[in-house]
């Protein structure tokens, strides 16, 4: 099938907009390349401190076998990290089954976004991203593993080993997932409780069963929010095993992809006759892969954050643009909660991602010519793993959904856009998901409730104070002024006000969690209002419209941009729960067009 047009389109622009970035980078991993395997370079006492606990330093010091460097994100708070506590062990037999050595490298922190929801924790969200590439990077500086393997699923853990990868180009990387956890509760019950909860319906006694009876079980959350829209980019970029993302942890299957894997990033280093680079895989087309995988799923809008920072760790610079041209074109195929009801268990019965890669690789929707680490094209990942005599074998994929009112074919879709636009107007440029938000909702226009921290929304709300059709302004929400927090603990609220019959839409430079839905939200507003944005220049009573349908933001008030800016009180963000630690962060942190992004 030939490659469609604004497939085309927006590839050559990325391309020619990263031309001098990207020449730069692969010129520094081919210089890295040069020497060959890296620990023949280390002197005999630099070699014998990296095997001295080692099992096997016999091979380390004498052999030319492959060394595989592990960095874990395991912590057994995350349900989704729990189980690769046991992964070293596992994936050290499989490496030596494959004639190859393993080591883990180094752990690097894994935050729970669920955990901090709402709390001061989650002003250290975002900037987790770059603590983890930090860490993968002092994990690799060792300078002794000819393949590294990384092990993480959740929000910010992936990007950050991706931008992990993406320095340490010249080594081959291979991404290992964990899966996620059986199906508990149905995620628009859970939903039901917490709105049921905002109102004084129930108790804290019936919305702790509620949660409870929904995160249940070791292996990510089941609803299609951060940590799952991480799984699919890793197989629509190639750097995950195919179909290896949604398999339930500690299952046969599970465990033969994670030895599978071991085996592929053996079989890539330089020792060998096949090898390829990180550098190579994360090229533009790969990113713009990612994106159509994004809009096709009707993924998480954090991704629109993550992207940026993770291609520019490859020389690839993404723009807001690329995101908002490419949901025009591609079709939303697929429901899952908070789109729709069904969870991720569900989708990867009905077909999931081999389905949808091979139905979008035959509309022309995505680059079939890219490099991955199943080897050969993206074609590899339209297969699904089978469980055979103890060895994964991959087989052709559904050709058709088992489920339509889950998963539908790109001639088909529950919609003809991925359902993410651009919005730029008078109060800057910010995106806003549709996907899960009824059309009627799509252009609101109001008058403006201006908050600086969403307690004081909530206080408001029992306070009985949102009685009209309102744009609820969140400010000083936004990297430099206090990390970005997700403001996720405010879609009850919201949910319950616009159930009630008003009109309402969120407008913020902070973000909203990846499980965000049926509720209008402009989000990642910037210039943010801490950096004198227009936002900061917002009062109560102005008239806002937001409206999705043409892309633009705006306040109707013709002086507002003459007013002084209000100014940022950093006091509240300043200290406690290690917030004073990240201060250096929100004092450079770029602005969030460009991932709000610290370290790349």
């Amino acid at each position: 099938m030939t490659l469609h047009a604004t497939i085309d389109r927006v590839t050559d622009r990325i391309r020619a907009r990263s031309a001098s970035s990207r020449s730069a980078y692969l010129a520094k991993i081919a210089r890295a390349a040069e020497e060959g395997p890296r620990r023949a370079h280390l002197s005999c006492g630099n070699q014998a401190h990296a095997y001295a606990a080692m099992p096997d330093k016999d091979d380390l010091a004498t052999s030319r076998k492959p060394n595989i460097g592990i960095v874990t994100a395991y912590n057994d708070m995350l349900s989704a990290h729990q189980p690769y506590e046991r992964y070293p062990d596992l994936i050290r037999q499989a490496a030596h089954a494959a004639g190859a050595t393993a080591q883990v490298a180094g752990g690097v922190p894994a935050m729970c976004d669920g955990v901090t929801q709402g709390r001061p924790g989650m002003e250290l969200s975002l900037f987790s991203r770059d603590v983890i590439a930090l860490a993968s990077g002092v994990a690799l500086t060792h300078d002794v593993f000819d393949a590294a393997l990384y092990l993480g699923v959740c929000d910010k853990i992936v990007p950050g080993l991706i931008i992990a990868a993406g320095t340490f180009g010249h080594i081959p990387a291979v991404f290992v997932p964990a899966g996620p956890m059986p199906s508990g509760l149905p995620n628009d019950e859970k939903s039901k409780v917490r709105q049921q909860f905002a109102t004084g319906e129930v108790g804290r006694e019936a919305l702790m069963a509620a949660e409870m009876a929904s995160y249940h079980a070791p292996g990510t959350c089941t609803f299609y929010g951060t940590a799952n829209t991480n799984q699919m980019l890793m197989e629509f970029m190639g750097l995950h095993l195919p179909g290896s993302s949604f398999v339930n942890p500690n299952t046969p299957l599970r465990e033969a992809l994670t030895s599978a894997a071991v085996a592929r990033a053996a079989a890539i280093t330089r020792l060998g006759n096949d090898y390829l680079p990180a550098g190579e895989v994360l090229d533009e087309r790969a990113f713009v892969n990612g994106i159509v995988g994004l809009m096709a799923t009707g993924g998480s809008t954090n991704l629109v954050l993550h992207l940026p920072a993770m291609a520019r760790a490859a020389g690839v610079i993404l723009d807001l643009e690329d995101f908002h041209d490419l949901s025009e074109t591609v079709p939303l195929m697929a429901r899952v909660y908070p789109n729709g009801l069904a969870d991720v268990n569900h989708f990867h019965a009905a077909g999931g991602l081999g389905f949808m890669i091979g139905q979008l690789l035959e509309a022309g929707l995505l680059h079939p010519d890219v490099k991955t680490i199943a080897g050969g094209g993206l074609d590899q990942y339209a297969r699904e793993p089978k469980l055979r005599d103890g060895r994964v074998e991959w087989v052709e994929g559904a050709r058709d959904s088992l489920n339509d009112r889950i998963l539908r074919p790109a001639a088909d879709p529950f919609a003809p856009t991925g359902g993410l636009k651009q919005l730029s107007g008078n109060l800057g440029r910010g995106v806003i998901k549709v996907s899960a938000v009824a059309p009627e909702r799509h252009v609101i226009q109001a008058p403006a409730r201006v908050f600086s921290d969403q307690e004081d929304v909530k206080a408001a709300f029992k306070r009985g104070e949102f009685t009209q059709d309102t744009i609820v302004v969140v400010r000083f929400q936004g990297p430099k002024a206090n990390g970005m927090p997700e403001l996720h603990s405010l879609t009850p609220t919201l949910a319950v006000l616009q159930d009630r019959g008003l009109r309402l839409a969120l407008v913020t430079d902070g973000r909203m969690s990846g499980a965000s839905g049926k509720v209008p939200a402009a989000i990642h507003i910037s210039p943010e209002a801490a950096d004198g944005g227009p936002l900061a220049r917002l009062r109560d009573g102005d008239l806002l419209r937001l409206d999705a349908v043409a892309g633009t933001l705006t306040c109707l008030e013709p002086d507002f941009l003459d007013r002084p800016a209000v100014q940022h009180d950093p006091s509240r963000s300043a200290e406690g729960l290690g917030r004073e630690l990240f201060a250096a962060f929100r004092a450079h942190v770029g602005p969030a067009t460009e991932g709000a992004a610290v370290v790349v």
